[in-house]
Formats: structure tokens, C-alpha cells, sequence
């Protein structure tokens, strides 16, 4: 994938959904080439068991499904997460990465549909108790952010897996 830029004079909903797409991108980007072997990897085993490139890539892709159509719209929870196991989206050790980026893909896809569909200040059904009511501007902003802290853990992996950088 080709490494996107928001241009600086951008409106508000152009920069708010580029600066999540430069993020999207860098996820693809960091899993390029990437062999099963190394994309299933527990580099931090012992401090971070569940963390491994797939595992990164299944928990964004659930996390854009549990913001924008659970929070946002109240469509129904599909997450494979419980109470029980809160961290499920992370045991993806027998899925394909190439599987596990379409979802992620078409994921970021009914994202977008649904950020096109509505007003950056629509508010969201369901209140979580740090934020209150998110607005999708708000919730596009988050998901830039939290997309973009796994990328840069996703950077760091791959160094130490096979040396590539600047992916």
C-alpha cells in the first residue's frame, strides 16, 4: 500500500478520516512480506503474552467494529471478546495474516461507510463512562490514535523480527 498524506489544508472531515487512513496504511505497510512464522510471533512473551503483528491486526479491526457500529450505532457486539476473556481478539495464532487484513480492510471499509453516512458531531447511542457520549469526530480522532500506537508497537516488532524499518 502507498504511504497516504493529509494535505494541511484539508477540511475537518477529510483531515480527521486521513490521519486514520495514514494509520490504516502503516498497519498494512508493517505486515508487507511478512512471513506466517514471524506474524504469529510472541516477541514479548514475557511481558506481553498475546502480543504478536496478527494479534495487532485482528484487535483493530475488532476495535473499529466495537466503536463505530456497537458504540456509535448500536448495531449488534460481534467481537469474539467476553467477559471472561476479555483479550480473545488477540488468539489468532492458526488464522492467516492475509486473512485476518481482509477483515481488517473490509472492517475499515464499513467504517468509512458509516463516518460518510453522518454529521462529524453525531453523537453516539451508548455513553462509555471516560468520554460520556463520543461524537464521530471524536471517535475518528481516537481510533487515529489508538491505530497509530499499535503501528508503531507493529514498527518495533518487525525491526527486531527481520530488520526491516521505514516500511
Amino acid at each position: 500500500m502507498e504511504r497516504i498524506h493529509v494535505p494541511g489544508s484539508a477540511d475537518e472531515r477529510a483531515r480527521l478520516a486521513g490521519f486514520l487512513e495514514e494509520q490504516r496504511v502503516s498497519v498494512h505497510r508493517k505486515c508487507d512480506g511478512l512471513s506466517e512464522e514471524f506474524a504469529h510471533k510472541h516477541l514479548l512473551a514475557a511481558t506481553s503474552p498475546l502480543m504478536s503483528m496478527a494479534g495487532l491486526v485482528s484487535h483493530l479491526r475488532w476495535v473499529e467494529h466495537w466503536w463505530f457500529e456497537h458504540v456509535l450505532l448500536d448495531e449488534p457486539e460481534r467481537a469474539p471478546w467476553t467477559d471472561e476473556d476479555p483479550d480473545a481478539e488477540f488468539y489468532v495464532d492458526d488464522v492467516p495474516l492475509a486473512r485476518l487484513l481482509d477483515d481488517y480492510s473490509r472492517q475499515c471499509a464499513r467504517t468509512d461507510e458509516i463516518v460518510a453516512s453522518l454529521p462529524l458531531d453525531h453523537v453516539a447511542v451508548h455513553a462509555r463512562r471516560e468520554v460520556g457520549h463520543p461524537t464521530v469526530a471524536w471517535m475518528l480522532g481516537h481510533m487515529a490514535t489508538e491505530t497509530g500506537r499499535h503501528a508503531g508497537q507493529m514498527d518495533i516488532m518487525r525491526e527486531l523480527m527481520d530488520g526491516e524499518t521505514g516500511l
